[in-house]
């Protein structure tokens, strides 16, 4: 697939693992260039290496952790320093929580604020600026079906995920006269390591192993009875990447809340006449 990405420039945070691994491993086969953000430093500089040598492309990696400003301040200048800006940023680090409302203080409320809101609103901030110059962007926030289905072990995830989506939009219309679209994805059951790891947490002490507990939660919620993989999900970004799908498919999309529900049974879905357009693509749900 051809989306005349060649030479432009991504910037992608959790991009060493997941589904920012995975967005990240789709661009490089279109000759996008990379700037990989994410806390462990070696599994970047693996996954950089790997990427430069297999596609032919720039990748680096940056130990940064974004939910701290001064770690956004210093990636920002280093893509200015290696790149002369970015023309893609996909807003993707973020994690599970695990607590009830009653019970959660407000540090890690305010960890989890900084990590899926402040992160998305410190790096574009830092980045539309060379968007600018560079004649326009695309931004991608990768929230979660939990910003609208919530699940009740992780209040703070489901009110930070929404509070992302909101962003999305209100970001989408301050900066589409600059030619910078923003657009939202809220995936739904995707086989990331985030979930394994709530997996083991939830059947510490019992008798069922983390795999039972993803397959049961998968054959109760998903008519294909899986987990979809984050290569399917990336699949998912590509065509909102670039407006020469864009315009052959949902002319002038932006400021909308894409979702990949990978066939939750509980998601609302919207019935709609054949001239209507949605505000949202659900695949595989009822």
């Amino acid at each position: 697939m051809d989306l005349g990405l060649k030479d432009k420039v991504a910037v992608i945070s959790g991009g060493s693992v997941g589904i920012g691994l995975a967005v990240a491993e789709g661009l490089a086969q279109e000759g996008v260039h990379l700037v990989l953000c994410a806390r462990d430093e070696t599994r970047l500089a693996e996954k950089a290496g790997e990427i430069n040598a297999r596609y032919g492309v720039k990748a680096i990696g940056i130990k940064v952790d974004v939910s701290k400003a001064d770690d956004i301040n210093r990636l920002v200048a280093e893509v200015d320093k290696s790149f002369g800006g970015a023309d893609i940023l996909i807003n993707n680090a973020g994690t599970g929580s695990n607590e009830t409302i009653m019970n959660a203080p407000d540090e890690k409320w305010q960890h989890y604020w900084d990590l899926h809101v402040m992160a998305a609103v410190r790096l574009s901030r830092g980045l539309v600026p060379s968007m600018r110059s560079r004649g326009g962007g695309v931004i991608i926030n990768n929230s979660s079906i939990c910003a609208k289905q919530p699940l009740d072990y992780e209040p703070i995830y489901n009110v930070t995920k929404a509070a992302l989506m909101m962003f999305s939009k209100c970001l989408a219309n301050e900066v589409i006269k600059d030619n910078i679209r923003v657009n939202c994805v809220n995936p739904g059951l995707i086989l990331t390591p985030d979930w394994k790891k709530t997996a083991t947490q939830l059947t510490a002490g019992t008798d069922t192993t983390w795999q039972e507990y993803l397959d049961q939660i998968a054959k109760k919620n998903a008519p294909i009875g899986r987990f979809a993989t984050p290569e399917e999900l990336a699949q998912f970004f590509f065509p909102v990447l670039t407006v020469r799908q864009l315009l052959r498919r949902l002319h002038l999309l932006r400021g909308r809340r894409l979702v990949e529900c990978g066939g939750v049974r509980q998601m609302p879905t919207k019935r709609r006449r054949d001239d209507e357009t949605s505000d949202y693509d659900c695949t595989g749900s009822d």
